[in-house]
Protein backbone atom coordinates (compact mmCIF):
# COMPACT_ATOMS: atom_id res chain seq x y z
CA UNK A 1 0.00 0.00 0.00
CA UNK A 2 0.96 3.72 -0.71
CA UNK A 3 0.67 5.22 3.21
CA UNK A 4 0.84 9.11 4.27
CA UNK A 5 1.79 8.52 7.90
CA UNK A 6 1.54 12.07 9.70
CA UNK A 7 3.63 11.69 13.47
CA UNK A 8 5.11 14.43 15.10
CA UNK A 9 7.23 12.21 17.57
CA UNK A 10 11.03 12.60 15.62
CA UNK A 11 11.81 9.12 16.97
CA UNK A 12 8.57 6.87 16.04
CA UNK A 13 7.50 8.63 12.77
CA UNK A 14 10.86 7.25 11.07
CA UNK A 15 10.89 3.75 13.15
CA UNK A 16 6.84 3.05 11.97
CA UNK A 17 8.15 4.60 8.25
CA UNK A 18 11.36 1.68 7.99
CA UNK A 19 8.63 -1.08 10.26
CA UNK A 20 6.33 -1.08 7.19
CA UNK A 21 8.54 -0.51 4.46
CA UNK A 22 9.94 -4.08 5.74
CA UNK A 23 6.46 -5.32 5.17
CA UNK A 24 6.50 -4.01 1.48
CA UNK A 25 4.23 -0.87 1.88
CA UNK A 26 5.41 2.43 0.43
CA UNK A 27 5.19 5.07 3.06
CA UNK A 28 5.82 8.52 3.44
CA UNK A 29 6.69 10.28 6.63
CA UNK A 30 5.58 14.10 7.73
CA UNK A 31 5.64 15.45 10.75
CA UNK A 32 2.66 17.86 10.76
CA UNK A 33 -1.30 18.20 9.99
CA UNK A 34 -0.75 21.27 7.49
CA UNK A 35 2.67 19.41 5.39
CA UNK A 36 0.01 16.16 5.39
CA UNK A 37 -2.59 18.46 3.46
CA UNK A 38 0.09 19.53 0.98
CA UNK A 39 0.89 15.75 -0.06
CA UNK A 40 -2.75 14.49 0.04
CA UNK A 41 -3.56 17.00 -1.94
CA UNK A 42 -0.52 16.05 -4.38
CA UNK A 43 -0.93 12.13 -4.36
CA UNK A 44 -3.27 9.64 -4.01
CA UNK A 45 -2.38 7.53 -0.78
CA UNK A 46 -3.70 4.12 -0.03
CA UNK A 47 -4.17 4.87 3.65
CA UNK A 48 -3.47 7.15 6.25
CA UNK A 49 -1.91 6.65 9.67
CA UNK A 50 -2.85 9.95 11.70
CA UNK A 51 -1.32 10.45 15.08
CA UNK A 52 -3.96 12.19 17.08
CA UNK A 53 -1.17 14.54 19.33
CA UNK A 54 -0.01 16.94 17.23
CA UNK A 55 0.78 20.45 18.29
CA UNK A 56 -1.06 23.48 16.08
CA UNK A 57 -3.31 21.26 14.15
CA UNK A 58 -4.16 17.90 15.87
CA UNK A 59 -4.63 14.65 13.60
CA UNK A 60 -8.51 14.99 15.10
CA UNK A 61 -8.85 17.93 12.89
CA UNK A 62 -6.95 16.58 10.04
CA UNK A 63 -9.32 13.62 9.57
CA UNK A 64 -12.04 16.18 9.56
CA UNK A 65 -10.55 18.30 7.23
CA UNK A 66 -9.54 15.30 4.80
CA UNK A 67 -13.43 13.94 4.72
CA UNK A 68 -14.47 17.52 4.25
CA UNK A 69 -12.77 16.80 0.86
CA UNK A 70 -15.40 13.80 -0.02
CA UNK A 71 -11.88 12.04 0.42
CA UNK A 72 -12.21 8.49 1.27
CA UNK A 73 -9.01 7.22 2.04
CA UNK A 74 -9.06 4.82 5.08
CA UNK A 75 -7.78 6.54 8.10
CA UNK A 76 -5.89 4.56 11.31
CA UNK A 77 -5.31 6.93 14.58
CA UNK A 78 -2.49 6.38 16.46
CA UNK A 79 -3.35 7.68 20.25
CA UNK A 80 -2.65 7.82 23.59
CA UNK A 81 -6.41 8.38 24.55
CA UNK A 82 -7.72 4.77 25.31
CA UNK A 83 -10.87 6.15 26.58
CA UNK A 84 -14.48 4.77 24.96
CA UNK A 85 -15.33 9.19 24.31
CA UNK A 86 -12.14 9.81 22.94
CA UNK A 87 -12.67 6.05 20.29
CA UNK A 88 -16.18 7.61 19.11
CA UNK A 89 -15.22 10.69 19.13
CA UNK A 90 -12.09 9.33 16.46
CA UNK A 91 -14.62 7.18 14.31
CA UNK A 92 -17.57 9.85 14.35
CA UNK A 93 -15.28 12.23 12.74
CA UNK A 94 -14.60 9.90 9.63
CA UNK A 95 -11.81 7.74 11.51
CA UNK A 96 -11.73 3.96 10.04
CA UNK A 97 -10.04 1.89 13.14
CA UNK A 98 -8.15 3.43 16.20
CA UNK A 99 -4.72 2.40 17.64
CA UNK A 100 -3.58 3.12 21.38
CA UNK A 101 0.29 3.63 21.58
CA UNK A 102 1.95 1.90 22.67
CA UNK A 103 1.63 -0.84 20.48
CA UNK A 104 3.15 -4.08 18.91
CA UNK A 105 4.08 -3.57 14.97
CA UNK A 106 2.22 -7.03 14.75
CA UNK A 107 -1.01 -5.40 15.36
CA UNK A 108 -0.62 -2.09 13.54
CA UNK A 109 0.54 -4.51 10.26
CA UNK A 110 -2.72 -6.47 11.14
CA UNK A 111 -5.09 -3.16 11.22
CA UNK A 112 -3.55 -2.03 7.71
CA UNK A 113 -4.09 -5.45 6.42
CA UNK A 114 -7.76 -5.18 7.58
CA UNK A 115 -8.50 -2.25 5.93
CA UNK A 116 -6.85 -2.53 2.78
CA UNK A 117 -9.53 -5.47 2.54
CA UNK A 118 -11.87 -3.06 2.97
CA UNK A 119 -10.50 -0.35 0.29
CA UNK A 120 -12.91 -0.77 -2.93
CA UNK A 121 -11.81 -2.35 -5.90
CA UNK A 122 -11.77 0.79 -8.04
CA UNK A 123 -9.19 2.12 -5.79
CA UNK A 124 -7.08 -1.26 -5.92
CA UNK A 125 -7.33 -0.94 -9.69
CA UNK A 126 -4.75 1.85 -9.51
CA UNK A 127 -2.01 -0.27 -9.36
CA UNK A 128 -0.11 1.21 -12.57
CA UNK A 129 1.32 4.37 -13.56
CA UNK A 130 2.15 5.47 -17.03
CA UNK A 131 3.67 8.75 -18.58
CA UNK A 132 5.81 9.20 -21.62
CA UNK A 133 6.04 5.87 -22.18
CA UNK A 134 6.68 4.40 -18.83
CA UNK A 135 4.54 1.84 -17.71
CA UNK A 136 5.03 0.84 -14.13
CA UNK A 137 2.65 -1.94 -12.28
CA UNK A 138 3.01 -2.17 -8.74
CA UNK A 139 1.51 -5.26 -8.13
CA UNK A 140 4.16 -7.03 -10.66
CA UNK A 141 7.24 -4.89 -9.85
CA UNK A 142 7.45 -4.47 -13.86
CA UNK A 143 8.51 -1.45 -16.12
CA UNK A 144 8.45 -1.06 -19.29
CA UNK A 145 9.41 1.88 -21.62
CA UNK A 146 7.42 1.38 -25.21
CA UNK A 147 8.20 -2.19 -25.65
CA UNK A 148 11.68 -2.80 -23.83
CA UNK A 149 11.56 -4.16 -20.28
CA UNK A 150 13.40 -2.27 -17.65
CA UNK A 151 15.37 -4.51 -15.47
CA UNK A 152 15.47 -2.36 -12.00
CA UNK A 153 16.62 -2.77 -8.21
CA UNK A 154 13.83 -2.53 -5.66
CA UNK A 155 15.62 1.21 -4.33
CA UNK A 156 15.01 2.42 -8.40
CA UNK A 157 11.60 1.37 -9.07
CA UNK A 158 10.95 3.28 -5.54
CA UNK A 159 12.24 6.38 -7.19
CA UNK A 160 10.93 5.78 -10.48
CA UNK A 161 7.40 5.57 -8.99
CA UNK A 162 8.04 8.83 -7.11
CA UNK A 163 8.70 10.52 -10.55
CA UNK A 164 6.02 8.96 -12.27
CA UNK A 165 3.46 10.06 -8.97
CA UNK A 166 4.69 13.71 -9.51
CA UNK A 167 5.17 14.03 -13.20
CA UNK A 168 6.55 17.33 -14.81
CA UNK A 169 7.47 18.63 -10.88
CA UNK A 170 10.70 19.02 -9.55
CA UNK A 171 11.31 16.61 -6.69
CA UNK A 172 14.16 17.93 -4.28
CA UNK A 173 16.82 15.52 -3.27
CA UNK A 174 15.20 15.77 0.45
CA UNK A 175 11.81 15.06 -1.06
CA UNK A 176 13.39 11.54 -2.52
CA UNK A 177 15.38 10.53 0.13
CA UNK A 178 12.26 11.04 2.44
CA UNK A 179 10.00 9.02 0.10
CA UNK A 180 12.66 6.10 -0.68
CA UNK A 181 14.64 5.99 2.20
CA UNK A 182 13.18 7.65 4.68
CA UNK A 183 14.40 11.02 6.46
CA UNK A 184 16.51 9.13 9.44
CA UNK A 185 18.50 7.34 7.00
CA UNK A 186 22.03 8.35 6.60
CA UNK A 187 21.79 9.00 2.91
CA UNK A 188 23.55 11.85 1.36
CA UNK A 189 22.62 13.64 -1.87
CA UNK A 190 25.64 12.65 -3.36
CA UNK A 191 23.89 8.95 -2.84
CA UNK A 192 20.87 10.05 -4.58
CA UNK A 193 23.07 11.62 -7.50
CA UNK A 194 24.46 7.91 -8.20
CA UNK A 195 21.04 6.12 -7.88
CA UNK A 196 19.26 8.55 -10.15
CA UNK A 197 22.28 8.47 -12.58
CA UNK A 198 21.96 4.64 -12.78
CA UNK A 199 18.11 5.11 -12.94
CA UNK A 200 18.52 7.36 -16.01
CA UNK A 201 20.65 4.64 -17.81
CA UNK A 202 18.25 2.05 -17.42
CA UNK A 203 14.99 4.57 -18.09
CA UNK A 204 17.04 6.62 -21.12
CA UNK A 205 20.02 4.89 -22.48
CA UNK A 206 18.63 4.22 -26.34
CA UNK A 207 15.92 6.44 -26.61
CA UNK A 208 16.28 9.80 -28.39
CA UNK A 209 13.73 11.49 -25.93
CA UNK A 210 15.34 11.63 -21.87
CA UNK A 211 12.82 12.04 -19.35
CA UNK A 212 15.14 12.07 -16.17
CA UNK A 213 16.39 15.56 -15.55
CA UNK A 214 18.75 17.24 -13.74
CA UNK A 215 17.54 20.87 -11.92
CA UNK A 216 20.59 22.49 -11.27
CA UNK A 217 20.48 23.17 -7.13
CA UNK A 218 17.60 21.71 -6.79
CA UNK A 219 16.70 18.24 -7.90
CA UNK A 220 15.06 16.18 -10.60
CA UNK A 221 12.07 16.25 -12.94
CA UNK A 222 10.08 13.66 -15.01
CA UNK A 223 9.00 15.37 -18.34
CA UNK A 224 9.33 15.31 -21.91
CA UNK A 225 11.45 18.20 -22.73
CA UNK A 226 12.33 20.11 -25.85
CA UNK A 227 15.72 19.61 -27.31
CA UNK A 228 16.98 23.07 -26.43
CA UNK A 229 15.62 22.28 -22.99
CA UNK A 230 17.59 18.75 -22.19
CA UNK A 231 20.00 18.47 -19.62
Amino acid sequence: MHILLVEDDPKLGPLIQYKLSQDYHTVEWVADAELAMEYLQQTHYDLYILDWMMPKKSGLMLCEEIRARNDRTPILMLTARDSIDDRVAGLTIGADDYLVKPFAFEELFARIHALARRIPVALHQEQSCEYAGIRLDRQTHEVWRDERLLNLTKKEFQLLEFFLRHPEKVLTREQIINYVWGLDAMITPNAVDAAIKLLRKKVDDGFTQKLIHNVRGVGYRLYEAEEHERV
